[in-house]
């Protein structure tokens, strides 16, 4: 199994980072048909051989996603996107 382990750091005050984040998760779920939900600080995200996170702290973002067999070829532009998005939005 293939993972993402992807640390942002933003300067965000909490309820920009949270909308911030929304709109990455939008991003992903329209790019990647994903589902996701907030638990807490936590959005989670899921679909078929994709589960994973966006943990939000004061000053960090914490991205981890596992990867099924399948969906690990596609890992590098998996990456490339939540790191573009991550850039463009915070």
């Amino acid at each position: 199994m293939s993972k993402i382990d992807i640390r942002h750091a933003h300067s965000l005050p909490k309820a920009k980072a949270r909308k911030a984040v929304e709109e990455v998760a939008k991003k992903l779920a329209e790019k990647f048909d994903m589902v996701y939900d907030w638990d807490g600080d936590t959005l989670k995200f899921t679909r078929s051989g994709v589960e994973g996170s966006i943990a939000l702290a004061p000053k960090e973002l914490h991205v981890h996603a596992k990867l099924g067999f399948l969906t690990a070829m596609f890992k590098d532009p998996i990456e490339g996107e939540i790191n573009r998005v991550l850039k463009e939005k915070f």
